[in-house]
């Protein structure tokens, strides 16, 4: 067995991963990462980046069957599923190229191999080629999570999909029944939807979207609605039974039962930490509920070995895993303006039709929390770029404190909020009032002009409702 002595070594190469592993080297650390699979993680090669391909080829296919009425004329649009299917792949393979490129540009040793610590600051990475013997008096810990699945609802790749299945379809489904609606089950159903699938929603919760604003999770059950798909809340699959060539259903909702048939079906009911075989047991490391559990700075019990990621605690997003992987090293690097991570301040995107982001917190988490709030609202149909780009489904809300004006969160539905959220996610980190924002000026024609409006509408002075 080869022996390799280094500074800091990641376990997993995903967004926190591979991201920690490059700040690290720039640090001055020899570092080393270990991946079993595909750089990018399950984010850039099966999660956001493949699945907002697949959406953009959906985004376009509709504003083509929507082109005489922006006065153009197309004939014969249609698509092809395989192709859109490989462009979505090419995509993903590009980004876990240049993945590769950046840690070889950073000096960062790649053992490519499935890790497991083996002792105190030891790795051992079993490899095609035998195994490799890390030593490092930091370890990483950067694993990530994979789909969840419940007793009697597993997938089998055929009928019953996770996302990876989701993502590779050999044909369109005619029907499809999406088990989950937070923002994995929510694109795809829009996704399937925009291709002329029948679509259909099963929500354990009151609401779709439930980690988002209640106004703003209504607003997107009637978009979708109103596209054809059908929604049910508060209802359980108590079981899929596989048919031939589909699934036949069984959802409950309270003392009512119904059967439903469908082609495939798509379980999007979260996530687990993969917690398993990386030689946990023999440390001090704590897990709860399939998550490693961490301090501010993402160390563990266990000293020298850290976490960050969807291997730890929610939100989990591709974006808090790379500030974590950063933070983590810059706090073991002794770096001193390093600052524990604010929850609060992690913008959260869905990228279905209609857009869905936000920041903060919601209306009802304000007030829970005991703050006397004030709520900004403004519909993009106010808005002249919405209008014009003929896409004004939507609005945008704001909660601020009302003792302080602090802006509490922002909330967004719409096209394009995925970009927009940012400059509310600022806003936030700054502790930015209502009144900067008021005084803040936005540039004439765009949609962030909503953003504006939202904002003074809070304070009773809208300007185009």
């Amino acid at each position: 067995m080869a022996r390799h002595s280094f500074d800091l070594v990641v376990l997993g190469g995903g967004p926190g991963g591979y991201v920690a592993a490059i700040r690290a080297a720039q640090l001055g650390m020899k570092t080393a990462l270990v991946e079993r699979e595909h750089l990018g993680g399950i984010c850039l090669n099966w999660g956001c980046i493949p699945t907002k391909a697949l959406l953009r080829s959906a985004e376009v296919y509709e504003q083509l069957r929507e082109a005489k009425a922006f006065g153009l004329t197309v004939e014969k649009v249609g698509f092809d599923l395989a192709a859109v299917v490989e462009r979505s792949r090419r995509v993903a393979a590009q980004l876990n190229r240049g993945v590769g490129h950046l840690l070889k540009k950073n000096r960062v040793t790649l053992f490519e191999g499935h890790g497991r610590i083996a002792g105190s600051h030891r790795l051992v990475v079993r490899t095609e080629n035998g195994e490799e013997d890390l030593e490092a008096p930091h370890i990483v810990l950067a694993t990530g999570a994979r789909a969840r699945e419940l007793p009697g609802l597993r997938a089998d790749g055929r009928l019953v999909w996770t996302y990876r299945e989701a993502m590779v379809p050999s044909h369109l489904p005619k029907s499809l029944l999406v088990v989950g609606s937070g923002a994995i089950g929510m694109e795809f159903a829009s996704f399937y939807r925009s291709l002329g699938a029948e679509v259909t929603v099963v929500e354990l919760l009151d609401r779709v979207l439930p980690s988002e604003d209640e106004e703003i999770s209504a607003f997107v059950r009637k978009a979708f609605e109103r596209r054809g798909i059908r929604i049910h809340t508060g209802t359980t699959v108590a079981a899929l039974v596989p048919r031939e060539d589909g699934v036949e259903a069984t959802l409950v909702s309270g003392d009512k039962s119904v059967q439903l048939a469908v082609e495939r079906v798509i379980l999007a009911v979260g996530i687990v930490g993969n917690v398993e075989d990386i030689g946990l047991e023999h440390t001090k490391v704590r897990v709860e509920k399939t998550h490693v559990v961490t301090d501010p700075f993402c160390r563990t019990d266990e000293p020298g070995i850290y976490a960050i990621g969807d291997l730890t605690g929610p939100p989990w997003l591709a974006h808090k895993a790379s500030h974590e992987g950063i933070l983590c090293v810059e706090a073991i690097a002794g770096l001193a303006d390093v600052q524990p991570l604010d929850v609060t301040t992690i913008p959260a995107c869905t990228y279905c039709r209609p857009q869905v982001a936000s920041v903060g917190l919601t209306e009802r988490a304000a007030r829970e929390r005991g703050r006397d709030v004030r709520v900004g609202r403004f519909p993009l149909i106010g808005n002249g770029k919405a209008i014009a780009l003929g896409d004004a489904e939507g609005m945008v809300k704001t909660v601020f404190d009302a003792r302080t004006g602090e802006l509490l969160g922002a909330h967004m539905v719409g096209p394009e909020v995925t970009e927009m959220i940012q400059g509310f996610a600022v806003a936030r980190r700054l502790e930015a009032t209502e009144l900067e924002l008021v005084h803040t000026v936005f540039p004439h024609p765009t949609i962030s002009e909503a953003m504006h409006e939202a904002v003074l509408d809070a304070l009773g002075r809208a300007i185009h409702i």
